[in-house]
């Protein structure tokens, strides 16, 4: 499974608050299509998780914010995953206008049922780093 992985976006408008900034929640939406693209360019993804009765959740998100973004920039997200274990997955985050850094972040996932209980993530998850 790949460990970095970088994808592009474009700061919409509809995604900026009345002082013209890429409004904060917006970055958990970026930090999930990094998640999302990681797994994707390893070969996986969501999809198949949750066709074998599994979700992977966020369990805590620690944020970072260092300078603004605003309408029209265009920003790379780059998602690493620092960690992965039978419990637990823990992924790093930093976004960038140019080579500035605007964000960072680190979330810790966990896999649970359709019933919210706490599930062995899957192998292709969990190889130990």
């Amino acid at each position: 499974m790949l460990r970095e992985h970088e994808i592009q976006v474009r700061v919409r408008y509809s995604e900026t608050d009345a002082m013209g900034y890429l409004h904060h929640a917006n970055y958990l939406n970026f930090f999930e299509m990094g998640r999302t693209e990681l797994l994707r360019a390893s070969g996986g993804n969501y999809r198949s998780v949750e066709g074998q009765g599994l979700f992977i959740v966020v369990v805590k998100m620690e944020v970072r914010y260092r300078a603004p973004a605003r309408y029209d920039d265009v920003l790379t997200v780059k998602t690493q995953l620092i960690r992965s274990s039978p419990a637990k997955l823990i992924h790093n985050y930093q976004v960038f206008r140019d080579d500035v850094l605007l964000c960072e972040a680190e979330t810790l996932l966990g896999c649970v049922d359709a019933e919210g209980k706490i599930q062995r993530m899957p192998d292709f998850l969990s190889e130990q780093s």
